[in-house]
């Protein structure tokens, strides 16, 4: 069954100061797949990213949420279809932990921000999907930076969006923690109406729970397609610039010692992912 596109980038262009880091970018997200971005660091994931979040302007090229420009969405309409969860953290003094996911509510409620019963119900699903209901009265503040990562994802699905972004979502989080996040995206995509964009760096992770993966380097994307398509050593090694062969399609393994000797003009890039 075809889902319905809740993300289409054409042709997007996006950077700093007239400069551009991300150059015609091309991609889609259905509903009920999640597509994940890959590259190394200073690639331009990140300032793709920020720019479906609405985060950062874009230089060319269109991007669509849920059929309509960007631009022809009001802020509050963006916000009751994406939600967004970066790598900043914000500061929510004297917060609890159910204040903060309470706040993924607020595109539905009306001018005085009152829940509703259906608010509520929203709000303990998504702390009992994130394993933080028993943090539910606890500032946000003092969590360890795992908890806090768990928290604002629940606050993002929290908003019950059909698309979901995600920078790096795995960051702060045990193996454990890595593995039951992943279940839980995996469930909620399956039921069909949510479609989920994020990045990545742990490549088996990356190939165990995308549907899509999009491989960026030096701004371009240079390869698109299913993980199977993807994960091979052809495309892995010269994503990375490593030695021909070095990753290995079977285990997900990169053999040590072997990164090529060539890098990128100019050295590492200033953004971090």
């Amino acid at each position: 069954m075809r889902r319905d596109v809740v993300l289409r980038c054409e042709d997007v262009t996006a950077g700093y100061v007239h400069k551009p880091v991300v150059r015609e970018a091309n991609l889609e997200v259905r509903a009920g797949q999640i597509v994940t971005l890959i590259g190394p660091n200073g690639a331009g994931k990140s300032t793709l990213l920020k720019t479906i979040a609405g985060s950062l302007g874009k230089q060319g090229g269109a991007v669509y949420l849920v059929g309509k420009r960007l631009e022809e969405l009001s802020v509050l309409e963006q916000a009751r279809v994406r939600s967004v969860l970066l790598t900043e953290r914000p500061r929510t003094e004297l917060l609890t932990c159910c204040d903060v996911v309470r706040l993924g509510r607020q595109p539905h409620t009306g001018r005085f921000g009152t829940l509703s019963e259906i608010d509520q119900k929203a709000v303990r699903r998504a702390m009992e999907l994130l394993q933080v209901e028993d943090l539910a009265e606890q500032q946000f503040m003092r969590l360890s930076d795992g908890q806090r990562q768990r928290v604002m994802l629940a606050r993002a699905l929290c908003q019950d969006p059909r698309l979901l972004v995600l920078d790096e979502p795995t960051s702060y989080l045990d193996i454990r923690y890595q593995i039951e996040l992943y279940d839980v995206l995996r469930s909620i995509v399956a039921e069909g109406k949510l479609g989920i964009v994020m990045t990545l760096h742990e490549l088996t992770l990356a190939r165990q729970v995308s549907d899509w993966v999009a491989c960026i380097k030096d701004g371009v994307v240079v390869a698109q397609g299913t993980p199977q398509e993807v994960f091979t050593s052809a495309v892995i090694d010269d994503l990375y610039d490593l030695e021909p062969g070095s990753f290995d399609p079977l285990t997900g393994a990169i053999s040590i010692g072997c990164r090529a000797e060539r890098m990128p003009e100019g050295g590492a890039s200033h953004e971090a992912t």
